[in-house]
């Protein structure tokens, strides 16, 4: 979510109009999933490995990508085509974070979209949850919280995505470093704040 607010500015879109295409609809894909829509996405297509289980949608992985605004895949390696990333809307987000092969090679997607994104160190814009771990059992702590909810979630998140300056946000940094000093401290304060 903190990828993706930052993400969004650069390119100038809303949440709440982009069309969002996720393959993986496990864990980690049902709960960015939820974070999205309770954050004001209303047009996710998610995919697991047998095709699409998003009521009313019958296509495949391309046909979705048609004029996608948005990929996001926590699923399997090269899930994506060239043809699937060219075919998405101008001002596209590739977020392809199947560790440690993606779901299309970030090189290959950097031709067509404006902001790429991995799971891996060895790549810009890497999203980890790392970025989020430490202060959010931080900030639970300090407000004797033992309740994880979306609203914490989207707190943390959003204090993510504000230790990023607009000074500093480009289309190859999104998210602050994993090794960022004000990261853990930033979302600690706003999920206390938010509990």
């Amino acid at each position: 979510l903190a990828a993706l607010t930052n993400s969004l500015k650069l390119v100038n879109k809303d949440l709440s109009r982009i069309k969002i295409v996720m393959s993986g609809a496990g864990a980690a894909g049902t709960a960015i999933s939820r974070l999205l829509t309770k954050s004001g996405a209303k047009t996710i297509i998610s995919f697991d490995i047998d095709g699409c289980v998003t009521d009313g949608f019958s296509g495949t992985l391309s046909d979705a990508m048609k004029g996608a605004d948005v990929f996001i895949g926590v699923s399997a390696p090269n899930v994506l085509s060239e043809n699937d990333v060219a075919s998405m809307a101008s001002g596209s987000i590739v977020f392809a974070l199947a560790n440690p092969d993606p779901e299309i090679d970030p090189v290959i997607a950097r031709k067509y979209a404006s902001v790429v994104a991995t799971g891996r160190s060895d790549q810009p814009n890497q999203i980890n949850n790392v970025l989020a771990f430490p202060g959010i059992f931080r900030g639970l702590l300090d407000a004797n919280a033992n309740k994880i909810t979306d609203e914490l979630l989207i707190a943390a998140a959003e204090a993510i995505a504000s230790c990023v300056s607009p000074s500093q946000l480009n289309a190859s940094f999104i998210v602050p470093s994993v090794f960022d000093s004000q990261v853990v401290a930033k979302v600690a304060a706003a999920v206390k704040k938010s509990v």
